[in-house]
């Protein structure tokens, strides 16, 4: 390399590459310095983020261990809490009163209401003339516990101007028993018929049948126990027996015994027809053995004459419900049919006391009766309904003792028991709903329950109902 251009080409070249190296090592020097404090940096975030979270999750389990704690004890005081409620009723009691008034006009004595061929006793007879308050019932019901439901109703009836207070139910439920049984005890409507569970309120119209008040006493309720069963399929099917104390008309008994003077059993069977239709049929059949069934016709001026029965009464009733609803909607339109026939066969016999002296009448008797009614709602809040009732009787009665100092025809006559009229009536009913809980209904009869002239008899009700009131039954 003599030339001197040649040697500063060759070095200027080789320089080129050593600085270029000197400064990409510097670079690097600073990038790795760089690395190693970001390394630091994240290193002691995450250092903290992992000390953070154990810092959570120690608060977390705490938390957990408090709120087990405090669940506990609020289990304790609700175990606590039920305990100390268990007997002092565990659930707010339902508690409702209806109120029932009417306005009655006859065109015949209603005092002198009578029933040809039947003994007439219990609550049977026809409401007040003029303005009245009917009847009042205060219900108060409630589960007692996990076994048993209770319910009570009191009724407050007007009777010759002054308020008569009586237990008209007063019944425990059993809950949980298994098999469809159940079981009742206490004082109850007993299942004789369908009418005869309802309370008055719940009926389509404003008084009773004549099948009713002639072979019930206008209802039959009675102290006793029922037992139950429903069967576990879609047809509807219940059987069931009442063991009563026996003391109330129709029965007449002493009431003495340990299972009852009179026993009543019943056979239910219902099912839905396609989506409008549904229908219940019904058969029961109460035996008693009445002692001293008092009874007998209104008759003026012989207010110490009395009529007693003593013997068999057997009675049978065979009952039907149809119902109607469009596509199985009752609220617009809805028609239900109702009826009820009732057949009962008594043999014994019938004394017949007054301050004279005593009559015996010897007595077998077979006495039929039945109503059929339809009640239409046309349009909401708004019914119409028809019905009609007939009685008839195949009384043997005669006289073969008396001391009474009247007459053996007289006696007869006055019994009641004798034939010779079927008495019937045919009823018309309007009524209007402004809700579920308040409703007005006027109605007319045309009652030929008595021989030779017919009672045209009108009246206007009115049925309010306060507080919580159960569902019907069907």
């Amino acid at each position: 390399m003599s030339n001197p251009i040649l040697r500063v080409a060759v070095a200027a070249a080789l320089a080129v590459p050593l600085s270029a190296f000197s400064a990409d090592n510097s670079e690097i020097a600073e990038l790795k310095q760089m690395f190693e404090q970001m390394k630091q940096q994240y290193e002691t975030r995450i250092s903290a983020l992992e000390a953070r979270i154990q810092q959570a999750e120690a608060k977390a389990q705490k938390a957990e261990n408090s709120a087990e704690s405090a669940n506990q004890a609020v289990a304790e005081v609700q175990t606590e809490t039920t305990n100390q409620r268990s007997g002092d009723n565990l659930f707010n009691p339902a508690i409702s009163m209806v109120v029932q008034g009417s306005a009655t006009n006859y065109s015949r004595d209603p005092e002198a209401w009578s029933l040809q061929g039947f003994q007439l006793g219990g609550e049977s007879g026809l409401k007040p003339e003029g303005l009245s308050l009917t009847e009042t019932e205060l219900t108060v019901s409630s589960n007692v516990d996990d076994w048993f439901f209770a319910q009570a109703t009191i009724g407050l009836h007007e009777e010759d101007g002054s308020t008569e207070i009586d237990v008209e139910e007063a019944f425990v439920d059993s809950l949980n028993l298994p098999a469809g049984l159940g079981l009742r005890f206490g004082r109850f409507f007993t299942e004789t018929g369908y009418i005869n569970t309802k309370h008055t309120h719940a009926w389509g119209f404003a008084d009773a049948p004549l099948t009713s008040q002639a072979f019930l006493g206008h209802q039959y309720r009675d102290d006793g126990i029922r037992l139950s069963w429903l069967a576990p399929t879609d047809t509807f099917l219940e059987l069931g027996m009442e063991a009563l104390r026996g003391e109330r008309f129709p029965a007449g008994g002493h009431g003495d015994q340990f299972l009852g003077d009179a026993q009543n059993y019943f056979v239910r069977i219902g099912r839905d027809v396609g989506l409008s239709h549904s229908f219940r049929l019904g058969i029961s059949h109460l035996q008693t053995d009445p002692q001293d069934r008092q009874g007998g016709h209104a008759h003026a001026g012989h207010a110490d004459e009395t009529f007693s029965f003593a013997g068999d009464s057997d009675l049978t009733i065979a009952d039907l419900i149809w119902k109607w609803a469009p596509n199985g909607d009752g609220r617009r339109q809805n028609f239900t049919f109702q009826a009820e026939y009732f057949h009962r066969d008594e043999d014994g016999d019938v004394t017949f006391t007054n301050d004279t002296g005593t009559a015996l009448l010897p007595y077998d008797g077979t006495q039929e009766g039945f109503y059929a009614q339809g009640i239409y709602q046309f349009m909401p809040r708004w019914r119409v309904g028809l019905r009609y009732d007939r009685l008839w009787t195949d009384n043997d009665l005669r006289v073969t003792a008396n001391s009474s100092g009247e007459g053996d025809d007289d006696v007869l006559d006055e019994s009641g028991l004798t034939d010779g009229h079927d008495p019937y009536r045919w009823t018309l009913m309007a009524d209007y709903s402004h809700s579920e809980f308040s409703l007005f209904r006027l109605q007319f009869s045309k009652d030929r329950s008595r021989p030779n002239e017919s009672d045209e008899q009108v009246q206007l009700q009115y049925i309010m109902t306060l507080g919580a009131h159960g569902a019907h039954k069907y």
